[in-house]
């Protein structure tokens, strides 16, 4: 069997890239399917998960990511190897009707099999965390950074491509199936292993008519996802935030970054806090000692924590329904080789002594300060359910930078 095409046949080439693609599709749907199922419960702060439910689904994501990359590359190398070939004719090409729906859903398919794919992996690049590609080429995109708003843009437009994606394999199917059972044409043995017996096909001229057609079908998509509210990006589980009374200070926060970042399946996952107060007292003294106290407080809901954001809430976590707010009341020193903040830090109904090192560069009345220490989450009771670090490690980094001004 020759490796390229002629008017009336495909090559061994054509054919296996064609069946290869029917396998990754037909892995990548269950799979994306169980393990988007396993994800509802897993975010859902009212159902309590295991490590195990969570090692589940991570490992059936990756697949699904690792083999939706695959569908990407095998579409991309298809479609250059289709450009390049001569197109074999249809066999049916003087029923006008039909001829046009064929094409047009070819069109539709060799489009969602790049853009289905390559909105998933822009997605996977621009959250945070949760189940990585199963290879050894780094996790991100070039030019697609870390951006809540293009993880939730690209999540919906993903679903609407599996979508499109499926219906027009359902077509392509039902084709094929309609020539081999009703026509009883060589339409689908022309695909098959093997050289075929398939009939010179009639003379024919493609237009760009079926190709215009697909494209308002992919603005239809868009419109009636947008109808449905599948850019509607809010989350499924939120909650509001606990609105903090503003707080006197000498100190007063200009701009600031509260951040923590926390160990999922091996990979770092760095969230941030929106809203906080903190009431400042601070004189530098002459000598190691003393120099003034601190006391902020934090909306728990204020966390954006990528994809585990909703999870982050639930009862075995922060556990924000009961308890909205944390606090470190510290008193802050100057030491021999810096400056430190000395306290206690309560998350939940957990309160443990902690140190926070921080750097302090001081011009005038404006201070940039810069801190960092870790914590054990077990010492807070959070995820007290995932006893080992197999899905969630148990140190979290806290990072704190902000920019003060003395107030008059």
């Amino acid at each position: 069997m020759p490796s390229s095409n002629t008017f009336s046949s495909y090559g061994s080439v054509t054919k296996t890239f064609h069946w290869l693609t029917a396998l990754l599709i037909f892995t990548a749907f269950p799979l994306g399917w169980v393990a988007n199922g396993l994800a509802h419960a897993i975010y859902d702060p009212a159902i309590a998960t295991t490590e195990d439910d969570i090692a589940r689904a991570a490992s059936l994501f990756s697949l699904h990511k690792t083999v939706g990359v695959t569908v990407f590359f095998v579409a991309l190398a298809r479609i250059m190897w289709a450009i390049a070939q001569t197109k074999p004719g249809l066999l049916n090409a003087e029923n006008k009707p039909e001829a046009f729906a064929a094409e047009t859903v070819h069109w539709l398919l060799y489009a969602s099999l790049v853009l289905a794919p390559l909105t998933g992996w822009t997605h996977h690049a621009a959250a945070e965390g949760f189940a990585p590609i199963l290879w050894p080429f780094g996790q991100g995109l070039p030019l697609v950074p870390k951006s809540e708003y293009l993880a939730e843009l690209t999540g919906s437009l993903h679903w609407l491509f599996v979508w499109t994606l499926a219906g027009s394999v359902a077509l392509h199917v039902a084709g094929a199936l309609k020539h081999h059972i009703i026509d009883k044409d060589s339409t689908l043995r022309r695909m098959m292993p093997g050289a075929s017996d398939a009939p010179e096909p009639p003379e024919q001229i493609h237009s760009m008519t079926p190709a215009l057609a697909s494209l308002a079908i992919w603005g239809a998509v868009l419109v009636g996802g947008w109808s449905i509210g599948a850019f509607d990006h809010q989350s499924t589980a939120s909650t509001e935030v606990a609105e903090l009374t503003q707080v006197q200070s000498d100190w007063n926060v200009q701009e600031g970054n509260l951040s923590i970042t926390i160990t999922q399946l091996g990979s770092p996952v760095t969230g941030s806090f929106s809203d906080w107060t903190a009431a400042i007292v601070f004189e530098v003294p002459p000598t190691p000692g003393l120099a003034g106290s601190a006391d902020v407080t934090i909306a728990i809901t204020s966390l954006k924590l990528g994809t585990v954001t909703d999870q982050a809430m639930g009862a075995d976590f922060f556990d924000s329904a009961q308890f909205p707010t944390a606090q470190f009341k510290a008193d802050l020193f100057k030491t021999e080789d810096g400056y430190e903040a000395r306290g206690a830090l309560t998350i939940r109904d957990k309160s443990v002594d902690v140190v926070l090192p921080f750097t302090l560069d001081l011009q005038g009345d404006s201070a940039a300060i810069s801190g960092q220490l870790e914590l054990n989450r077990l010492d807070f009771d959070i995820g007290t359910s995932q006893s080992t670090e197999d899905s969630l490690g148990f140190a979290v980094t806290v990072s704190v930078d902000l920019t003060a001004k003395r107030g008059n």
